[in-house]
């Protein structure tokens, strides 16, 4: 065995018949490896290939005080990821609090009363129940403020319906909203093919209607984003994939310059939009995490294929599988036990740098309808690039696992998490 492995047994108290079962699942999956390494590059370069275009300089890393008028780093930030995503305009801030808060921004921005939102990924993830007035009587929710909702769910196969969503977008609709990621679902994302088949279809109803994709996740996974396939709008965290594991918080939205302007006045006031806003000093790590995510994601990508195969194989049903094709970084994996789902969240801390001592429990979390477990030592609070997991306490009982700012650490998650279910027995 070689001296690194034979150290997971040492220090981690990985059983050598496990770490055997690692070496040979490692052999297995090389070419698959190597294919996210080929996505890796590409998007490494595409983002290289835009900083160089954008000019960015270290003076865009000095701070600005008070309103934040003429801040250079920020501005040329926007740029970058405008220029990244192919985009007319972003919207790029610390002051974005989640993911949430950006598809918030998003949703407020553009739509108005009588207008109609239609999800057609099933409902959003949980966080967004009460914005879109689907759970509780907030209000500020959209319902409140006269937006007709509709969805479109899944086949019972987990597939995209395009049928209904042919049936359900009118030429009322004025947003088509999709959710990339796979959120507390059990299915595998939406790649960018699909949503370029989803672009082409209801833009063929209505050429007017806005397609926003809720983007958390899926950044980089592919080598394109979905605002280059004909998608007018996307928001997500930067303390997820393009934050790079540096971000030490702010979200992003990119897309059509009008849409950016109305979003921007939700944002801060109208007339002011995107002129004021602090960026507190964070220019720079919020360039250098755009600059290393790529490479981040996908060392986050091979301890998502990892630990799948690994759970595949104790006999467990997973999704995706190694062999199918990724849009997000997150792995699922069926446990079928709360005591299981503890048991995987347990040692995925225990793998932590930060916190590895805490036992994660269950807790009601703001915005989620059931008790929720959180595995996050993290060294930036709430980051999802960084290895964590988390399941809602409810059958069949999921375990979501993703992140890893390197493969190895995110390989040990998976084999911390298998050895404590193993202990159970």
């Amino acid at each position: 065995m070689p001296y690194n492995h034979n150290i997971l047994t040492e220090l981690f108290g990985i059983s050598p018949e496990l770490v055997e079962k690692m070496e040979l699942i490692e052999k297995d999956l090389g070419e698959v490896f190597e294919e996210y390494e080929e996505i890796k590059s590409y998007n490494q370069y595409k983002v290289l290939k835009a900083m160089q275009e954008c000019r960015l300089s270290d003076q865009h890393f000095q701070w600005t005080t008070g309103y934040g008028y003429n801040d250079l780093g920020r501005e040329k930030l926007e740029e970058v990821y405008a220029k990244v995503f192919k985009a007319e305009d972003s919207i790029v801030r610390p002051i974005i609090v989640n993911g949430t808060h950006a598809l918030t921004l998003s949703l407020s921005g553009v739509l108005n009363p009588g207008d109609e939102m239609v999800s057609v990924t099933g409902k959003p993830y949980d966080t967004l129940d009460e914005l879109i007035g689907i759970r509780g009587d907030y209000k500020g929710s959209l319902k409140h403020h006269g937006i007709n909702y509709q969805q479109v769910d899944f086949t019972e196969s987990g597939e995209v319906n395009f049928d209904a969503i042919e049936s359900t977008v009118s030429e009322k609709t004025t947003l088509v909203y999709i959710q990339r990621s796979t959120g507390y679902g059990f299915r595998n994302a939406v790649d960018i093919a699909t949503i370029e088949k989803i672009v082409y279809i209801v833009k063929g109803i209505n050429p007017n209607v806005i397609v926003m994709v809720d983007n958390c996740y899926g950044e980089f996974l592919e080598k394109q984003e979905p605002t280059e396939v004909g998608a007018d709008l996307l928001a997500g965290s930067l303390i997820k994939n393009p934050g790079g594991g540096l971000a030490l918080s702010g979200g992003y939205i990119v897309g059509k310059g009008d849409l950016i302007e109305a979003i921007s006045y939700r944002m801060t006031s109208p007339g002011i939009g995107k002129e004021c806003g602090l960026t507190f000093g964070q220019s720079r790590t919020m360039f250098q995490g755009l600059f290393l995510a790529p490479h981040v994601v996908c060392e986050a990508m091979k301890g998502a294929v990892f630990c799948g195969r690994l759970f595949e194989a104790a006999g467990y049903d997973v999704k995706p599988t190694a062999t199918e094709k990724r849009s997000d970084i997150i792995q699922s994996v069926v446990l079928g036990d709360e005591a299981k789902v503890l048991a995987f969240c347990k040692g995925v801390q225990e793998a932590a740098p930060v916190d590895s001592y805490v036992t994660p429990l269950p807790w009601d979390m703001p915005g989620y309808d059931h008790p929720v477990v959180m595995a996050a030592g993290a060294f930036v609070q709430g980051s999802s690039i960084e290895l964590s997991a988390d399941a809602p306490i409810r059958p069949p009982y999921i375990a979501y696992f993703q992140g890893g700012l390197t493969y190895e650490h995110s390989k040990l998650g998976a084999l911390k998490a298998m050895q404590n279910i193993i202990d159970l027995r």
